[in-house]
């Protein structure tokens, strides 16, 4: 059974100009102890599938449509109390975009490690100090941070508090939004050689959400590329990095500089689409070098090029791709 399944997840936001289709349609599988890196522009949704799968989408937002089973259970369909007390933390972690955000800035490090210890497994404070202790050492910290508040400490330490934070239950999924956004190019790479230890230490399965591909090309097992609320590409890293088959894809790669090659880099003209409303048929048309009529008038379905390699894209399916 697999870790995580997602099945046609839809998640929208409800405004007054209309349905913001921010996951529409979405599916994808995770095995225990792999990592999945989810890439694409900003607005495209990684950040509303990721709340999706913890089961708390900010309002308007919600859940419309679709299944999302976590050892089998479809965390769709629970209410809000059952979630709390089986899921979130327990099962599924996430690490926030913006560590800062992310904590209480009136309450010590150790007060906020210390809290889920105490609600979900019932420890002692000294209890829950003892297993913190041992967690900050895991993630390159020391005791002395405990009496420590969040405005006391440098933007990687608190990247690593957070990251402490997600795994102080020892859940089977984490999820990182964007976690090493706003770090200097050092502690990103710190940050990256943590998640490597915690990925080898612990065995767990990850999602790694970024828009910066050459991050998810050092982590991820698997990687799936989106565009406007959908999955356009999906596969191994080695798959979508060095036989990229969607033309957003590509263009995405293209604009990534590389020290050894001659090759000018490139960019993909024009913006996202508005997802309210989205165009007809394939959502990357107005953008794509290769659109043809078929393109504005059907959405393209997910097809498999090679072995665990899916790509949505017409020009996929004129070459025989496989549903």
């Amino acid at each position: 059974m697999s870790l995580l399944e997602v099945k046609n997840l839809k998640t929208y936001y409800y405004t007054l100009r209309g349905a913001v289709r921010a996951v529409d349609n979405v599916s994808l599988t995770l095995q225990k102890g792999e990592v999945l890196g989810i890439a694409g522009e900003s607005g495209c949704g990684k950040s509303t599938l990721a709340w999706s799968l913890i089961g708390y989408v900010p309002p308007p937002g919600r859940i419309v449509d679709g299944n999302i089973l976590i050892d089998g259970k479809d965390i769709a369909k629970m209410d809000e109390a059952a979630l709390r007390k089986e899921i979130r933390w327990k099962k599924v972690s996430m690490i926030f975009q913006g560590a800062m955000n992310a904590l209480t800035p009136v309450f010590t490090i150790e007060d906020q490690l210390a809290e889920p210890l105490i609600v979900h497994k019932g420890y002692t404070k000294e209890e829950a100090r003892e297993e913190i202790i041992k967690l900050l050492k895991a993630v390159g910290l020391d005791e002395s941070f405990l009496k420590r508040y969040p405005h006391e400490l440098s933007g990687g330490q608190k990247q690593r508090i957070v990251i402490a934070m997600a795994l102080i239950l020892h859940p089977d999924l984490v999820i990182a939004d964007e976690p090493t956004t706003a770090l200097d190019v050092i502690v990103q790479a710190q940050i990256m050689n943590l998640f490597k230890e915690v990925k080898k230490k612990y065995n767990i399965g990850m999602i790694f959400i970024t828009h910066d591909l050459s991050i998810i090309a050092e982590i991820a097992d698997k990687v799936a590329i989106m565009y406007a609320g959908k999955i356009i590409e999906f596969g191994t890293s080695d798959q979508v990095f060095l036989n990229p088959q969607h033309p957003y894809t590509q263009g995405l790669l293209k604009s990534i500089p590389r020290i050894r090659s001659k090759e000018k880099i490139s960019w993909i003209p024009g913006v996202p689409p508005d997802l309210v409303r989205p165009p007809a048929g394939c959502r990357f048309h107005p953008r794509c070098p290769y659109a043809m009529d078929i393109c504005r008038r059907e959405e393209p379905p997910l097809l498999e090029v090679e072995p665990g390699h899916y790509v949505a894209c017409h020009l996929i399916a004129g070459k025989g791709g496989k549903k």
